[in-house]
């Protein structure tokens, strides 16, 4: 399976403009630039975009772990946060903070923990990234 997704730039860094595009249409030029991505200026980032790829990779794959521990969720929500850190002369992403918040009937906190920091380690999206990566992970009533 590949999935595909475009950026195009024109200009110079600090004044430059770009747009990101997604094969399937959700993001279609969407704008990005300097501004967006070291300041708050409008429009998207590389960061922010990969935290919602890692937000939504943690949610389904802890939905499968759950479901294969014989749980199923009623409810996962998952935050990234996503840091960018001076690196010598460039940048990089240093960390990424997870924070999921579910409902799960059934379980208990120890189990619920376990398929979750091994979801932390197996999803797709954890797999690639050199990034530190924290997870705050909590069971809900």
């Amino acid at each position: 399976m590949k999935r595909t997704a475009s950026a195009a730039w024109a200009g110079g860094l600090k004044e430059g403009t770009g747009t990101i595009s997604t094969a399937t249409g959700v993001l279609r030029d969407a704008p990005y630039g300097f501004r967006s991505r070291f300041e708050d200026g409008p429009g998207t980032n590389p960061e922010e975009l990969l935290g919602a790829a890692h937000a939504g990779c943690f949610s389904m794959a802890l939905a499968l772990g759950l479901e294969q521990a014989g749980f199923v969720a009623k409810h996962i929500e998952t935050k990234a946060v996503v840091t960018l850190d001076k690196d010598g002369d460039g940048f990089a992403i240093t960390t990424v903070d997870l924070t999921c918040r579910a409902s799960v009937p059934g379980i208990d906190a120890q189990a619920f923990d376990k398929v979750a920091q091994a979801t932390k380690a197996g999803c797709p999206v954890s797999k690639v990234l050199k990034a530190q990566i924290n997870l705050d992970a909590q069971l809900e009533s």
